[in-house]
């Protein structure tokens, strides 16, 4: 596991993640943004390549993972995610917002910024 967790540390795209070690990245990271996906989700797709550009832009200030709610059934049903895609956002540990649904790229930012300020500015 410790492997994995310097590939989170360091990581500029996001990592995905399982039921098995969501609660460690959680944990070991003071900002994560978790996206909830599946395979067959049009809209999940769709906001990945604009997750991929935020992991770039931001690597080694903010953690992004990905958790994919069909193989991981535990960590969706803990936070009530009911359609997908879902970005929660973490910090500290804490479940501090979300965004449901498909969204475009400034409203993204937009809440991004919000709560990554004090990160991002660090």
């Amino acid at each position: 596991m410790a492997d994995k967790q310097v590939e989170i540390a360091t990581a500029n795209a996001p990592i995905h993640v399982t039921d098995a070690d969501f609660d460690q990245a959680i944990k070991e990271h003071p900002y994560v943004i978790v996206d909830f996906w599946a395979e067959w989700c049009a809209p999940c797709r769709a906001i990945a390549p604009m997750i991929d550009e935020l992991a770039k832009t931001y690597a080694g200030k903010v953690t992004f993972v990905k958790l994919n709610t069909d193989e991981n059934p535990r960590v969706p049903q803990q936070f009530m995610v009911m359609g997908i895609p879902t970005l929660l956002f973490f910090k500290d540990g804490k479940l501090v917002d979300q965004v449901i649904g498909f969204v475009g790229k400034p409203a993204l930012a937009e809440k991004f910024k919000q709560h990554a300020a004090d990160v991002v500015a660090a």
